[in-house]
């Protein structure tokens, strides 16, 4: 039965999305190494598990610049619709990821960060308030950004990546 918050074609909407979808996974990190990088490591390793495809995964520095130009680089490649983004989330000085994709969105989903800070409420407590994970697109192209714990990527791709991914980038217009 269709909920009363969800319109009869979502449901279709998910059928008619595709399988498998092209992925970036990028690492925001001033001292790991891909060898190092459990987070990163952990999203590619889900998302391949459920059949998408893991086109790039790289780490940059938490620099604004850096992170703006990758991600406008995988916006303009076709085989990525969607860019994940681990690491910069927080308040300190250095943690710049939000700041760097915040105007590069075309369209923010608020509802993301705001369901990931609940979520992770509810396994961390208070300090679930100091991530400003945030989600949107970019052009046609999905990008999410997420804490850069493995514990808070494991949660945001369990309970809210995977089971919309498809679906997401079939409305982004992909």
């Amino acid at each position: 039965m269709t909920s009363p918050y969800e319109s009869p074609s979502a449901e279709e909407h998910r059928k008619n999305s595709p399988a498998s979808v092209g992925c970036a996974v990028v690492t925001v990190s001033d001292t790991r190494t891909l060898e190092q990088d459990s987070s990163g490591r952990t999203m590619a390793e889900m998302l391949e598990a459920e059949g998408h495809r893991v086109v790039e995964r790289t780490i940059v520095p938490d620099e604004p610049a850096v992170i703006k130009g990758l991600v406008q680089k995988h916006v303009q490649t076709p085989e990525i619709e969607v860019v994940l983004l681990t690491g910069g989330t927080g308040v300190a000085a250095r943690d710049q990821t939000t700041d760097a994709i915040a105007g590069l969105l075309t369209k923010e989903l608020p509802g993301y960060g705001e369901l990931l800070r609940m979520l992770s409420y509810q396994e961390i407590g208070a300090a679930a308030m100091l991530s400003r994970a945030l989600g949107g697109v970019v052009d046609q192209t999905v990008v999410l950004t997420m804490p850069g714990s493995t514990a808070a990527v494991r949660l945001a791709m369990q309970k809210l990546i995977l089971p919309e991914l498809a679906h997401m980038v079939s409305l982004a217009g992909r």
